[in-house]
């Protein structure tokens, strides 16, 4: 299918979660999956909206199902968080963090430390200790003025056992309370789409993105100037898929079906 597009796709920028697994349950093989991309001639790198992983932990995750990446073929929505916190904050400096230690590693690594006062900016991910102290914390450093940031707007996730709360349903929490709206670092905005092809060295009118999910993978994609293409692996059915206004290019059951010929 992914061969039917002209002009010819050279690049991918791939989600992992609802495409490749299901929290600790593959959906495909992913061996196969990326040979088959590798045949096709179509350089691949993994953007997440998931900020709760580092990079050197989803490559572990890769590896324990059979394949293979390289660091530089993952970006994370906490490393967009980073970069666009670096662009508008370039001295670094105190920021309130609700979220996992991948996403405190990425911005101390850009500079960042956590701090309870006297704030920067606030920056909410997947908090899996959140709590109404946390929420009433960050509500009044937003409203002090701070910097209002989250990692994405994901309500959900896919597991096993159905759908888990996501970062937005913590994210949709604050910006009631604080009633501001969060820049988002991750999809569906562009960061992470550029930070990707800036690594695989395209242009959007040579990539496609691929998801599961219609208001970030597929919607991010069409604002970046990329073709899509939509999995039914996740969090997306064809009857949701006939409720948007905007489509994906391509529309497969599974990555491996949307590789095929």
């Amino acid at each position: 299918m992914l061969a039917s597009l002209t002009p010819a796709v050279q690049a991918a920028i791939l989600d992992m979660d609802g495409v490749l697994w299901k929290d600790k349950q593959p959906l495909i093989n992913l061996k196969e999956a990326f040979e088959r991309f590798d045949a096709l001639g179509i350089r691949v790198v993994l953007a997440t909206n998931n900020s709760s992983r580092t990079v050197k932990e989803y490559q572990e995750k890769i590896a324990s199902m059979g394949a293979q990446v390289d660091e530089e073929q993952i970006v994370t929505s906490s490393m967009a968080a980073a970069h666009v916190l670096q662009q508008r904050f370039p001295q670094g400096g105190p920021v309130y963090i609700m979220g996992a230690d991948s996403l405190h590693q990425a911005l101390e690594q850009a500079g960042f430390y956590h701090a309870e006062d006297n704030v920067l900016a606030v920056i909410s991910g997947l908090d899996r200790t959140f709590s109404f102290e946390k929420l009433a914390r960050a509500t009044r450093l937003i409203r002090q003025g701070a910097f209002f940031m989250g990692t994405n707007p994901d309500t959900t996730f896919p597991t096993p056992n159905g759908l888990g709360p996501g970062a937005g349903s913590i994210l949709a929490a604050i910006q009631t309370a604080s009633e501001q709206t969060a820049v988002i670092a991750g999809k569906p905005s562009p960061t992470l789409y550029q930070m990707a092809m800036q690594r695989l060295g395209v242009s959007p009118q040579q990539t496609v993105s691929i998801g599961d999910r219609m208001e970030t993978d597929i919607l991010g994609g069409i604002r970046a100037g990329c073709r899509t293409a939509l999995v039914l692996s996740g969090v997306t059915s064809r009857q949701i898929l006939q409720t948007y206004d905007y489509q994906p290019d391509l529309v497969a059951e599974d990555l491996i079906h949307l590789l095929s010929a």
